[in-house]
């Protein structure tokens, strides 16, 4: 690990993954604390008077990074509370369908299933291939899920378990020649792949600060399409509903206060966007293929140690375009979900590595939550602070755990 670049991560463990709950900065930790501080010296002033033109400046910064009207982006704790509003706002007839995929996160999935059943509607997931050879392979999967019932479509920008980065552009074009709105779950994007929400023209998107961006923990942001923002509703109904303002619209009257709630990692955001593109002269754009660059060399030194030399599809569980800062890969001698949990847990309390290992499908997207996923997989994320000896420790704690197939 790169020492000196600003995170303050634990020296004696190998951090592999940055794309659960991301690092965040010293000195956007201290950012932060200067927010607070504000915060207290007054709070009735800070949060009743001055709280919605600093949530304003950081929305348009934030928007200006993520090619986003403003106006659109209200600030949530985390993208599944993204999820939860939408599809807490939106009210299904029995019989209806909302789509989604068994790359999606277990945590969208079963909010997506808590909705369907809410209001007897069905939650169909379209099953896409992986090992998966072209993006095309994604896109045939999702639309041939759709039928005359579907709805809404919940899908990853980026996927959780197989580290995929989707065509998302296509697909919720797609879609929406169907007459299909899209939720995009861009929780692991932004920071990590160009985003441009606006031109993407979803009905809605959300995604997290706290991953790569490297904003602080509850940093995260719900966008609607301006046609949808009217009657979007947040989980927590507070002040907003029948505040008499008329300068501000409802839907932002209602996201900003949801009762008494920390603004400071929301607050934080444009100091860690502004923090990471000077990590590199190239700014943004630098950093994103630094990481992709990392990223795929990790992926495709772990393929090559579970090979056992023949040219098999799973020798390649995905083509480079469809990388950003992760790589998953698949482990051929682990069949259930409680081998991955075993796992885990020896290369963190004997290897000194922190790094996920999950059963794919998730429980959500199984037909059985108990029953055993198809493939095992080990998931490598790469951020500055990470180098080839991160790598090298990892390869290693493999091999002595007896899973190299060569």
């Amino acid at each position: 690990m790169r020492p000196g670049l600003g995170w303050q991560l634990d020296p004696s463990v190998t951090f592999l993954n940055h794309g659960s709950f991301g690092a965040c900065p010293v000195d956007i930790l201290a950012v932060q604390r200067g927010w607070t501080d504000r915060l207290e010296r007054e709070p009735v002033r800070f949060l009743d008077d001055e709280l919605a033109g600093h949530l304003d400046a950081a929305r348009a910064d934030l928007g200006a990074f993520l090619g986003a009207d403003p106006a659109g982006i209200a600030f949530v704790p985390n993208a599944t509370t993204g999820v939860n509003a939408v599809l807490g706002s939106i009210r299904f007839a029995p019989g209806d369908e909302i789509l989604t995929d068994d790359h999606e996160y277990n945590a969208i999935l079963t909010t997506v299933r808590a909705a369907a059943e809410r209001d007897g509607a069905q939650m169909v997931v379209a099953p896409i291939p992986f090992p998966i050879a072209d993006p095309s392979e994604a896109v045939d999967a999702i639309l041939g899920a759709v039928t005359a019932r579907t709805r809404l479509a919940v899908i990853s920008h980026v996927t959780s378990p197989t580290a995929l980065v989707l065509p998302i552009e296509r697909i919720v074009a797609e879609l929406a020649a169907r007459s299909i709105d899209t939720l995009v779950d861009g929780a692991h994007a932004p920071g990590m792949v160009p985003v441009e929400i606006d031109r993407l023209g979803a009905a809605y998107y959300t995604g997290n600060g706290h991953k790569w961006l490297c904003g602080p923990k509850g940093s995260a942001f719900l966008w609607a399409r301006h046609d949808r923002r009217h009657g979007l509703r947040p989980p927590i109904t507070s002040h907003g509903r029948n505040d008499p303002r008329t300068d501000r619209s409802r839907y932002l009257l209602e996201f900003d206060w949801m009762g008494t709630f920390d603004p400071t990692p929301a607050l934080s955001l444009p100091a860690a966007i502004d923090w990471v593109a000077r990590l590199d002269p190239g700014g943004w754009p630098a950093v994103m293929a630094a990481n992709h660059a990392a990223a795929v060399a990790a992926r495709d030194r772990l393929v090559d140690l579970m090979s056992d030399g023949a040219a098999t599809p799973a020798n390649a569980p995905a083509p480079t375009a469809m990388l950003g800062s992760m790589g998953s890969v698949i482990l051929p001698r682990l069949t259930t979900d409680d081998e991955a949990a075993a796992l885990h847990r020896w290369l963190l309390d004997e290897a000194g590595i922190e790094i996920p290992v999950v059963g794919w499908p998730v429980r959500g997207a199984r037909a059985q939550p108990t029953a055993d996923p198809r493939r095992v997989l080990l998931r490598v994320s790469t951020q500055r602070y990470n180098d080839d000896g991160d790598i090298d420790r990892l390869v290693a704690a493999l091999r002595r755990r007896g899973l190299a197939m060569r």
